[in-house]
């Protein structure tokens, strides 16, 4: 029973792991019609950002307050350049499908190359939490705690984004500006400005996914950002494109699948067993678990 819950536990922290970096790709593509491949970028600037924040910037650090600015800024890094990439080269190409995905493919392989120029291919350690290498006995399973804190940051995010959504006049504004962009404008409302903010909001949540990914993983390396993007995708595709509560439950199945598979028949066959799936959600649902928007 112990290795069961040890089993769930990690893979209910691989699955939050996975919605972290997929809730921002959900996001956008559901609002905005932006299918971001070089959102893995966005995850390596948070990655990154902390990585360096922990190191040079005062008051930062691996434990305590000091790891949290150091995640404050790295998340900080990914809005920003999320919100560069939408108005300097996603805003231009609206509607331009194949220019979009031209543009993100190229950024990303560009942005690899640009951290492996910089700091180089081999992984670097990420100063992680003393407290994050320990274990918590449940029901005599011990548990490593850096899977509960992937699960708790992977609930808020979710509870923010739906509250984001649902409760806020930003939320009503971005809804509306989807629906019918040229109403909202003749109100006299700046939706471009309301898009910028979804991308910075997505890239945010990139960002944070690489910081607390590489508290998981152990290290940083800038293909990080590409391999966890390619699971993200899948449970996006399998939530149903655009829903954010359908990537949520996606990234739980994914995860659990991954991780049992892993386990039960062989090291690897985890990764087979994902891919499987999407071809079953595919042919079954093809609209995915939650076809709708939110």
């Amino acid at each position: 029973m112990s290795t069961l819950l040890l089993l769930l536990a990690t893979g209910l922290g691989l699955g939050a792991l996975y919605f972290l970096v997929a809730s921002g790709l959900s996001l956008i593509y559901g609002l905005m019609g932006v299918l971001n491949f070089a959102h893995g970028a966005f995850l390596s600037a948070g990655a990154y950002g902390t990585w360096w924040a922990s190191q040079h910037l005062p008051g930062a650090g691996p434990d305590g307050a000091g790891f949290w600015l150091a995640v404050t800024f790295g998340v900080a890094v990914g809005a920003v350049l999320a919100a560069l990439v939408e108005l300097l080269l996603i805003r231009p190409l609206y509607r331009r499908h194949i220019e979009q995905v031209l543009v993100t493919v190229g950024l990303s392989l560009a942005a690899v190359a640009l951290l492996q120029g910089i700091w180089g291919s081999d992984p670097i350690p990420f100063p992680r939490p003393s407290w994050t290498a320990g274990t918590v006995r449940v029901a005599g399973a011990a548990i490593p705690a850096d899977r509960f804190l992937l699960i708790a940051a992977a609930l808020a995010v979710l509870g923010g984004l739906l509250a984001l959504l649902r409760y806020t006049r930003v939320g009503l504004v971005i809804r509306a500006g989807v629906e019918n962009r040229s109403m909202v404008e003749a109100l006299g409302i700046d939706v471009r400005r309301t898009f910028t903010l979804v991308f910075a909001v997505g890239g945010a949540a990139a960002a944070l996914a690489g910081a607390l990914g590489s508290v998981y993983l152990g290290s940083v390396t800038p293909q990080q950002g590409t391999s966890l993007l390619i699971f993200a995708f899948i449970v996006v595709v399998i939530g149903g494109l655009g829903s954010v509560t359908g990537s949520a439950a996606a990234a739980v199945v994914v995860g659990l699948v991954q991780q049992l598979a892993n386990y039960y028949a062989a090291s690897g066959v985890g990764d087979l067993s994902v891919v499987l799936l999407l071809a079953f959600v595919l042919l079954a649902r093809p609209q995915g678990l939650s076809g709708r928007t939110a």
